[in-house]
């Protein structure tokens, strides 16, 4: 089962963007979940998680901009983006942690950009 990533666009410097990501009722009860970015030319890395408690982590460089969010009934991840900066520029991506490989998707693509 590949969890989908969805509500990924174009917005300009200092626009916002909510991203979705449905996940498999096994992982979300269960597990942690986390959105992943990758850039051109560059590795996956991890932007937040949230865990089955609803503690989030976030990197540095997203603290204060981003928010990962948990809806129980819908069995979705939620991060959204506030102030996005040319460098936020990726394509999103969500997984359970540990990441499983069978659960990446197409990921949703996000550009940052006047």
């Amino acid at each position: 089962v590949q969890l989908q990533a969805s509500g990924g666009g174009l917005v300009q410097p200092g626009g916002s963007l909510r991203l979705s990501c449905a996940v498999p009722g096994s992982l979300f009860s269960r597990g942690a979940v986390g959105w992943f970015r990758q850039a051109p030319g560059k590795q996956r890395d991890l932007v937040a998680s949230i865990a089955t408690s609803a503690y989030a982590y976030y990197v540095d460089s997203v603290k204060g901009r981003f928010t990962i969010s948990r809806d129980n009934a819908k069995n979705t991840v939620y991060l959204q983006m506030n102030s996005l900066k040319p460098e936020d520029t990726a394509v999103y991506y969500c997984n359970g942690i540990p990441i499983r490989s069978d659960y990446w998707g197409q990921g949703t693509l996000v550009t940052v950009s006047s």
